[in-house]
């Protein structure tokens, strides 16, 4: 099991989500968390970013992630819209 790691800016787009998609997406990284291969066809690695980033697919959202395999810990860097999130990266 991993354990789950909030950067301040994924904390902070998480309250400006309306609370019915937070439980959502509170509920989808507890899976994350407990089995990443329950989620993953909505996982996929994102290319042309400087680190290993992953991203979760939910509904209409996108959680931007990276894994510390040795360390067993799930950082997640971004929560947002499909629309936004991808530009926040660059």
């Amino acid at each position: 099991m991993y354990k789950l790691k909030f950067l301040g800016k994924a904390l902070n787009d998480l309250k400006k989500i309306d609370r019915p998609y937070q439980k959502i997406i509170k509920e989808k990284l507890l899976i994350l968390a407990e089995n990443p291969e329950a989620l993953k066809s909505n996982i996929k690695k994102l290319s042309g970013t400087r680190d290993d980033y992953y991203r979760l697919r939910i509904g209409s959202y996108r959680v931007i992630f990276k894994r510390e395999e040795k360390k067993l810990i799930i950082i997640i860097v971004r929560i947002g819209h499909r629309k936004e999130i991808y530009f926040s990266l660059k």
